[in-house]
């Protein structure tokens, strides 16, 4: 029976009697027939000194005996085990399930204000039930946390209960063998801050090593940060299989918010889901990133690119003819215009050389005539009949430059038609 010298030693009423401890799956072990010795008032809590029933078992073969170290009570404030005093439901430390949930501790440490609190706190308890928690407390979280799931294990960890290490085993001087009930391994390093473990520290969520090694590895995780661009709702969600079909999507994607087009695209075997609103699209990737699995299969959710810029190009005012474009590095520089817009080969009237037999010109420009009027064609040229002398065009023939056959010397570069911009439509609107 413990012996304390405080209030509570007097106040016999304040004393916790119970017939079964609060553990988590872990401490209490994978026998479902386990063995437990009851001391009634047989140690003080290590949080509020009040005496308490403690229990004392053995979790499995092999492992450690295993006892409770804190009242129910205080047990039920943090919603924590009564011996690892790890959160029940998601098997984590306090200092991490209290940053995730932002959740400010107000339980007082002084011995007569903590005192106080217990005793108020029990009394709500046994008016509401134990089911209830009383305004003001921490207790079992009632908001869902993404970060909390990702952390919390999803099977018990028995190698938590194993025995501790044999010092005489570490100094070489055991005797006992296999019989030996303590565990024969070399001790962890001693700079390990997950050897410096509190009771109190973990119960209080403070200074705890383990909080800061978990801490860290959610800093770590990998997260889907939302585009600047306000205007993009659309996720792009890839990974689908062949046997996925839009209603499944959309079955797994309208509790987010309101869905304005899904486009399957089954030869990439992705898809496309556009919500009407920004805050809908946001919780869905914040909901299903690298969470969400159909068909057997994860899928891959990301943002989808913006198409900003090519409608707004696209939609631009300035018309096609005085846009400014890049240049493209490597090209030579802007051709010589000839003087005379028609004049495509930039020829003078003495330069024009007979047209072969056998060939056929129609609605040639003025300007590669001589002696045509300017402004109108010249006109329309049938099959020849005959071929005149040498040198001599005959009837139907016309005067071509010899240009186009051969560039002698001396002559200016050749610019063809389809080098001119106006031909090929760029001032077109």
């Amino acid at each position: 029976m413990a012996m304390s010298k405080t209030t509570n030693t007097y106040n016999r009423q304040n004393w916790e009697d119970s017939e079964f401890p609060i553990l988590c799956q872990t401490c209490l072990g994978d026998n479902p027939y386990v063995r437990m010795i009851k001391e009634r008032y047989g140690k003080e809590c290590k949080i509020c000194t009040r005496p308490f029933t403690i229990f004392r078992w053995c979790p499995g073969a092999r492992m450690r005996f295993k006892k409770t170290e804190i009242c129910q009570t205080c047990s039920k404030l943090k919603n924590v085990c009564q011996t690892c005093l790890l959160d029940l439901e998601y098997g984590l430390p306090t200092q991490v399930r209290d940053a995730a949930l932002k959740i400010q501790d107000r339980i007082p440490e002084s011995d007569v204000n903590k005192e106080y609190y217990i005793q108020t706190i029990e009394s709500q308890l046994k008016a509401g039930g134990d089911s209830t928690v009383a305004a003001g407390t921490v207790g079992k979280s009632l908001a869902a946390s993404d970060i909390l799931a990702k952390l919390a294990r999803t099977a018990p960890y028995y190698k938590r209960n194993l025995p501790h290490i044999c010092s005489f085993w570490v100094k070489g001087e055991c005797k006992r063998g296999e019989e030996c009930p303590y565990r024969h391994d070399k001790p962890v390093e001693p700079d390990d801050p997950l050897s410096e473990q509190n009771i109190r520290d973990r119960y209080y969520g403070r200074n705890d090593p383990v909080a800061d090694k978990l801490m860290k590895r959610a800093a770590s995780i990998p997260k889907l940060e939302p585009p600047e661009d306000k205007t993009i709702t659309t996720l792009y969600v890839g990974n689908l299989g062949e046997h996925l079909t839009e209603v499944d999507i959309r079955d797994n994607f309208y509790h987010y918010g309101e869905i304005r087009s899904v486009s399957l695209v089954p030869r990439q075997q992705c898809a496309f889901v556009q919500y009407t609103k920004r805050a809908a699209a946001e919780l869905a990737a914040e909901k299903t990133f690298n969470k969400l699995i159909l068909g057997g299969k994860k899928l891959t959710i990301k943002w989808a690119h913006s198409q900003a810029k090519s409608t707004a190009y696209a939609q631009s005012s300035v018309p096609r003819g005085n846009r400014i474009f890049d240049p493209v590095p490597g090209l030579p520089g802007q051709l010589p215009m000839p003087p005379n817009p028609n004049d495509y080969f930039n020829l003078q009237a003495s330069e024009m050389a007979v047209l072969p037999a056998g060939m056929k010109i129609h609605q040639l420009p003025p300007g590669l005539i001589p002696g045509a009027p300017t402004g109108g064609y010249s006109q329309m040229y049938s099959q020849p009949t005959g071929a005149g002398p040498s040198g001599t065009a005959s009837a139907g023939h016309v005067m071509v430059p010899p240009a186009a056959i051969a560039n002698p010397g001396g002559m200016q570069t050749m610019h063809y038609p389809s080098q001119d911009p106006a031909r090929l439509g760029a001032l077109k609107k």
